[in-house]
């Protein structure tokens, strides 16, 4: 298809705004369409909703099945971006039994972003998602089942704890919605790197063992929330400590003025597990950072962004002296990337700007355009006693990320329920809505949820339909319908070309100028020496030449992304090198 032709398709959210605004048109038009099939479904939702945990089960199960039903319209992601690279070393690493690996002799030709090579080589990030991805590798030979698990105990959550704070009808049509929109087409499911799946299942836990530990102190509710919180503290702890803090105060509170609280023996009963539990998690984190960073107290991030970043996270910190780059790639990431942002952020107009649009593309993440009709109720919710707490978690995490210079969607996953809690409480308020004396508002709310089952099916014959998808990069506000298309296929395929090769292979990459960063092609095993296709970056030609003496049992080839329409050759210098040359 032409480019001319391609520009043409719509896109999926163009047709999630016609279907939006034809579906409010039938529901004002006729509020009672299809009244005989809406009611029986409700119906037996409701009777399923009454069961409690068989509930929680069908929503869990309900990922799964489609998920994987899905495969043949939206298959097994390959990884592309840097943050995929990344979370899949530590993997590889934690499935090979080790929490870390040796800096590599030519490390130099290595380096890609989110990885850091000193003192140790090994991803940069918290290791909870990485812990998943390992088991998953281990137990059914990919990692991507980790995150598919994950995502289904995450919506199983959801609902769970939706359960403590809404009726069971509507927890229940909360855990069908995070399928539905978060489940099997965004960037949660469809990637390795975001771990929203963990912080969004670890929030539920904290969120829906609150109440019910304040309701009925027992030691399941807290270890419950021992639980989340730990899971909170090796994903998103900043984020996650956004979201215990009020739960921290709620719980302070009850303690002190709560009539069913327990005293003495009780008391140690349902805490004493728990805080062991994460003073455990506390002194593994301690031993993992020493053994990865170098320090007991050095944190995950904190060293690779002090080698490679300028850009600060938080608005009042100033920005860091440029450092010595060795790839123009891997700073015109950290430059063009986010240094800009930064500036935008130290602005007036621009910290307005970008505020705005955070908390567009957070909202639209979790509602997408189908379900954007509840706001209009959201001045209620604000006052609705029912869900005041939730509304109290909402204004922390807003003022938390008005801090922050960097925004996606996943940063705020710890506070999926909030957003889905509060949601909800406004259909419940638009449900009942009247316009000029006609219920209007049970068609809307049948029409909306509707919608997000119909947009799925769209999703998934987008091909068919001739729909546009996203490109690449991906759009930040095309999130929930994300790839995985084309992604990381064409690096997918060189690498499975030249392993189906006999013998050893060291593939340089060599950029364009206007590379795109985030197409990261240079990343190697846990362990690079035993690899079979080793992927260096291309540096000063004297270094090249000791890096090719180094592996000179290899066959040396150019990889060039960014050329067309040839891509892959042998290395023209390799084979200019005399093997005397190569042997000294």
């Amino acid at each position: 298809m032409s480019p001319e032709m391609q520009s043409t398709k719509a896109g999926l959210m163009s047709v999630e705004i016609c279907l939006t605004l034809i579906a409010a048109a039938l529901a004002f038009g006729w509020p009672e369409i299809a009244s005989r099939f809406f009611r029986p479904i409700e119906q037996a939702f409701a009777r399923l909703a009454r069961r409690r945990i068989l509930a929680v089960v069908c929503v869990g199960f309900s990922e799964l099945v489609l998920r994987l039903a899905l495969l043949p319209f939206c298959p097994v992601p390959q990884p592309f971006v840097p943050d995929d690279f990344s979370f899949l070393l530590a993997a590889e690493t934690f499935a090979g039994g080790r929490l870390t690996n040796p800096t590599p002799t030519m490390w130099q030709h290595f380096e890609t972003i989110h990885v850091s090579m000193t003192p140790t080589y090994m991803s940069m990030y918290f290791p909870a998602q990485g812990l998943v991805l390992a088991a998953a590798r281990t137990l059914t030979g990919h990692p991507w089942f980790g995150v598919l698990l994950m995502n289904a105990l995450m919506c199983a959550g959801i609902c769970w704890a939706l359960q403590a704070w809404l009726p069971p009808s509507w927890a229940l049509l909360g855990g069908m919605l995070a399928v539905l929109r978060l489940g099997l087409f965004s960037c949660w499911i469809n990637s390795y790197h975001t771990a929203g799946a963990i912080a969004a299942l670890a929030g539920a836990l904290v969120l829906g063992a609150m109440p019910r530990f304040v309701k009925a102190p027992q030691l399941r509710y807290s270890l419950l929330l021992a639980v989340g919180a730990t899971l909170l503290a090796t994903t998103r702890p900043y984020e996650g400590l956004l979201l215990c803090l009020p739960v921290l105060v709620a719980l302070g509170q009850w303690l002190v003025v709560g009539g069913n609280r327990p005293r003495g023996v009780a008391l140690l009963r349902v805490t004493v597990l728990p805080l062991a539990l994460l003073l455990a998690a506390g002194a593994w984190m301690g031993y993992y950072n020493y053994r990865v960073f170098g320090s007991a107290t050095t944190l995950p991030y904190t060293l690779n962004r002090n080698s490679y970043a300028m850009a600060p996270y938080f608005i009042w910190q100033s920005p860091r002296p440029e450092p010595v780059y060795r790839h123009e790639v891997m700073r015109r990431f950290y430059y063009d990337n986010e240094l800009a942002a930064l500036d935008e952020m130290h602005k007036p107009w621009g910290f307005a700007v970008q505020t705005t649009l955070k908390m567009a593309r957070g909202v639209l993440f979790f509602s997408g355009v189908a379900l954007l009709l509840p706001l209009l109720m959201f001045r209620r919710v604000l006052f609705d006693r029912r869900v005041r707490f939730l509304v109290e978690c909402l204004g922390v995490m807003t003022a938390g990320m008005l801090l922050q210079i960097f925004f996606l969607a996943y940063y705020i996953a710890p506070f999926t329920v909030v957003f889905y809690g509060l949601g909800l409480q406004a259909m419940r308020h638009l449900r009942v809505a009247k316009a000029e004396g006609v219920r209007v508002g049970v068609g809307l709310v049948r029409m909306m949820v509707t919608l997000c089952v119909v947009l799925c099916a769209v999703r998934a014959m987008a091909g068919p339909l001739q729909l546009a998808m996203p490109k690449w990069p991906a759009s930040a506000w095309n999130f929930n319908w994300y790839g995985p298309g084309d992604f990381g296929r064409q690096r997918a395929q060189v690498e499975s070309a030249l392993a189906g090769l006999p013998g050893r292979h060291l593939a340089i990459v060599r950029y364009s100028a206007q590379h795109n960063p985030l197409d990261e092609w240079v990343y190697n095993a846990a362990d690079i020496d035993k690899a079979k296709v080793i992927w260096a970056r291309e540096m000063r030609p004297e270094e090249n030449l000791e890096l090719m003496r180094h592996y000179r049992d290899r066959r040396v080839w150019l990889v060039e992304p960014d050329a067309r329409p040839r891509m892959v050759g042998p290395y023209p210098e390799y084979h200019r090198c005399s093997p005397f040359a190569l042997r000294q």
